[in-house]
């Protein structure tokens, strides 16, 4: 018996959602038909898949190779939909974009274009952190995301650089440090600090520098909305450090922001898989972020 991809497609989505509920609205299926399904492909491979219970599904060992294996052709799948779709052109198809929660505004303009130079192409956008878009890229769920550098898996991305803003100190306002011109890394050390969530690129990058002038942060809280973070410290809750663009947006709230010695920058790129050609979309996307920016592909690395 031969598999349909719509079945594998179906598949995964269950085991992404753990739910036939959620699995079933984001497909639009019923979900007797959604579970017909599974027993197809848990009757050819006579393997349980899923194991069933009251709080959330989960995967058998079976179920687990089954979505490795899955997960991968039907990205192959997508790239094969894309080659020939677009044998004519960028015309058709669709692109499968990561992007950062804290990046959609600075990115829209390039969203904006792309969709007015080629409208056929249908843009899926994907909310990740830094570390989220790079495990979809490894796994061929994403075609090209936005990232924060460094990337973690440098040796399996190649990035292309688009801005770098600079990141300040955010203080509440009349703290002592508003004082300083600058502030330098053991200014943090005594103070409760209000970082990004662990998946976020940016975290990573604050971590690391951190750690290379000798301070261990002092993390009290995290979370991966900019708009709360700042509310966090406007309530005297610790310091954080902010990209100077999302600063700009803060003039609703009592805070003050001063530069780091050193001068470090939140450096935004374009990341895709080092070793897997891309679809004619995302092809023509980089280029248009190319040709806006007259940025240049580089290993993720550097």
């Amino acid at each position: 018996m031969n598999i349909p991809i719509k079945n594998l497609h179906c598949f995964v989505t269950l085991a992404e959602t753990g739910s036939f509920t959620r699995a079933a609205e984001k497909l639009h299926l019923t979900q007797p038909t959604l579970s017909k399904m599974l027993q197809r492909l848990e009757d050819h491979w006579q393997q349980q898949l899923i194991i069933r219970n009251n709080q959330k599904l989960s995967l058998t060992q079976a179920g687990e190779l089954l979505l490795e294996h899955a997960r991968e052709m039907l990205g192959q799948w997508h790239l094969l939909e894309e080659d020939l779709s677009n044998l004519r052109g960028v015309q058709r198809g669709y692109l499968r974009l990561g992007v950062c929660p804290m990046m959609s505004s600075l990115v829209i303009e390039l969203l904006t274009a792309f969709r007015a130079r080629y409208p056929g192409v249908r843009l899926e956008m994907f909310e990740y952190g830094g570390f989220g878009c790079e495990k979809a890229l490894l796994a061929n769920n994403l075609d090209i995301a936005f990232t924060a550098l460094p990337a973690t898996h440098a040796d399996e991305l190649t990035a292309q650089p688009l801005t770098a803003y600079p990141l300040l100190a955010c203080l509440p306002a009349g703290h002592k440090l508003a004082n300083k011109a600058a502030l330098d890394w053991c200014d943090f050390g005594s103070h409760p600090f209000i970082m990004y969530n662990q998946d976020f690129a940016l975290a990573k990058l604050l971590d690391s520098l951190a750690r290379n002038a000798g301070v261990e942060l002092n993390v009290a809280y995290r979370s991966g909305q900019w708009d709360f973070l700042a509310s966090m410290v406007e309530a005297n809750m610790g310091l954080a450090i902010l990209p100077a663009p999302i600063c700009e947006k803060l003039t609703d709230k009592a805070l003050c922001f001063r530069p780091l010695s050193g001068g470090h920058t939140w450096d935004l790129a374009l990341i895709w898989r080092s070793h897997l050609h891309l679809t004619p979309a995302a092809a023509a996307f980089l280029a248009l972020s190319r040709d806006r920016g007259q940025a240049t592909a580089r290993p993720a690395a550097e």
